[in-house]
């Protein structure tokens, strides 16, 4: 009997488990007429959203969004200006690149940004040609030049785990690595219209080829070891603008598929051997706009239910 017992509270621990592990959500940030940031199930479903700004003069598309580890979310809805916001809608934060530390009379877009762990912000001021560093009241930590720029040349940069700045460029077809000092330490050229690149847990580098139709994955010696290029083998997912990129930790790559079409997939997920195995296709709340996306963990699932489950009450 004290066994069947041990066994049924084994059986309801670890049923509780489960049942307690957040599902996947899904942060997208959608611009071209859409005009909203929104998170969704892995169904999507959506479960809170926001609308930004529609298109005018100044305003741009989406391309940079992210949920922080205190639950806001950071985003932007013009060429300049990055914004804060709670869960609750309440605006605690925004930095104007198009005036602030020197820009004013100055052309400069925003295309890419992040909140390090010290609590600092990353800003990629494409026009001026620099990633600043600011505080939260705006001051400039750090700056680093960028070699390879222009008004609408760089987009997607994201950093590698020594914290280099990985920076993709439309024209040159350049991802190049930057050091703290600016100096280039590594770079690849692809000749496409790039988006995004991510240094992966195995030292290579994922390029997504923008306006090449292709995601790439290149050793360090730049030699080409995985590829899709215009479509997904074995399925009928055509690939478009090729945008945001993330590694799993099972080794599975999510990839974004902007401008691609009624039909295809915004975002998918493909294992090593290019087997489809999850779709986001939300053609109503997205449309052929959405460049960027963060697919959020367990742990951020998990917490920000819980802190939507506040706001309910």
């Amino acid at each position: 009997m004290k066994t069947k017992l041990l066994c049924s509270l084994a059986l309801t621990l670890l049923l509780t488990a489960v049942a307690a592990k957040a599902e996947r959500l899904v942060l997208v940030s959608a611009s071209y007429g859409k005009n909203i940031v929104a998170i969704t199930d892995r169904d999507g479903d959506v479960i809170w959203s926001h609308k930004t700004a529609g298109p005018q003069r100044g305003h741009a598309g989406h391309h940079d969004v992210h949920l922080l580890p205190n639950g806001n979310i950071l985003y932007h809805d013009s060429w300049t200006k990055l914004t804060e916001m709670t869960l609750a809608k309440e605006v605690v934060w925004t930095y104007d690149s198009a005036t602030m530390n020197g820009n004013k009379g100055k052309r400069v877009d925003v295309h890419a940004f992040a909140r390090l762990k010290n609590g600092n912000t990353s800003i990629v001021e494409s026009g001026v040609g620099r990633i600043i560093e600011v505080d939260k009241n705006g001051k400039i930590i750090h700056e680093i030049p960028m070699k390879r720029d222009g008004r609408q040349n760089t987009r997607w940069v994201r950093f590698t785990p020594e914290g280099n700045p990985l920076v993709t460029s439309e024209n040159p077809g350049v991802v190049t690595e930057y050091n703290r000092k600016g100096e280039i330490v590594w770079e690849y050229l692809i000749n496409t219209r790039c988006y995004g690149a991510i240094r992966l847990k195995n030292g290579n580098t994922l390029i997504a080829s923008g306006s090449g139709h292709s995601v790439v994955e290149v050793t360090p010696k730049k030699k080409v070891v995985w590829e899709i290029k215009d479509n997904v083998p074995g399925t009928d997912i055509s690939l478009g603008w090729m945008t945001a990129l993330q590694e799993l930790r099972n080794g599975n790559f999510i990839i974004g598929n902007c401008h691609a079409g009624e039909g295809n997939p915004q975002i998918f997920e493909i294992t090593r051997d290019k087997k489809v195995v999850w779709e986001f296709d939300e053609w109503e709340l997205v449309g052929n706009g959405l460049a960027v996306w963060q697919i959020l963990n367990d742990k951020q699932s998990k917490r920000l239910r819980r802190q939507l489950a506040k706001l309910k009450k």
